[in-house]
């Protein structure tokens, strides 16, 4: 099992598109990415340039190219702008599973966007890439994004301690968890 898709899949919500993010959506990812509060939890410092967000976007094309992930840029039915993006990345294809990673444009926190979004992932997730466990891991402190994973059915399985090295500091991560017999009760 890998992430192996001849066309790019364009997911579709009641009020979103998810779609390929191109160098086009430079100046949008950046507009958000260099936002301190959306940036809080992201593991990377606020982007200062438009090339940092082509470094973003190049690293998407990266993951998918080497079949280890997907990044889909989050929109506004009827709208072009990417307001955000969601994704798998960190595939182990031989137990399939892979984390989940997002985020959202402060403008449009709090408005179900996110969570729209992500079911309509784990969905495509669990149906079309046939993965059996989706992982998400998330800062003790970033209650929105637990509270976020919550309510699509994740799982808190524990406390990773000093999982991750990111912004000149050593981060504690809980590890949450959905599997796909789960996700068809829920």
């Amino acid at each position: 099992m890998s992430i192996d898709i001849e066309t790019f899949p364009v997911l579709e919500t009641d009020r979103l598109v998810l779609r390929k993010v191109i160098k086009e959506d430079a100046h949008s990812i950046f507009k958000y990415l260099s936002d301190e509060e959306v940036m809080r939890y992201y593991g990377l410092e606020p982007f200062q340039t438009v090339d940092d967000a082509l470094s973003e976007i190049s690293w998407y094309e990266t993951i998918q190219n080497s079949k280890t992930g997907i990044r889909w840029g989050i929109t506004l039915k009827g709208e072009g702008e990417v307001i955000g993006s969601c994704g798998f990345h960190n595939t182990v294809s031989q137990h399939y599973r892979a984390e989940i990673g997002f985020e959202l444009s402060k403008e449009y926190w709090g408005k179900g966007i996110a969570s729209e979004a992500i079911k309509a992932m784990i969905s495509f997730g669990f149906e079309q890439i046939n993965l059996n466990r989706i992982e998400a891991l998330i800062e003790q402190q970033n209650f929105p994004s637990q509270k976020l994973v919550e309510k699509q059915g994740f799982i808190r399985e524990g406390l990773l301690r000093s999982y991750e090295f990111t912004r000149g500091k050593f981060d504690d991560l809980y590890m949450y968890s959905l599997l796909k017999k789960d996700f068809i009760i829920f």
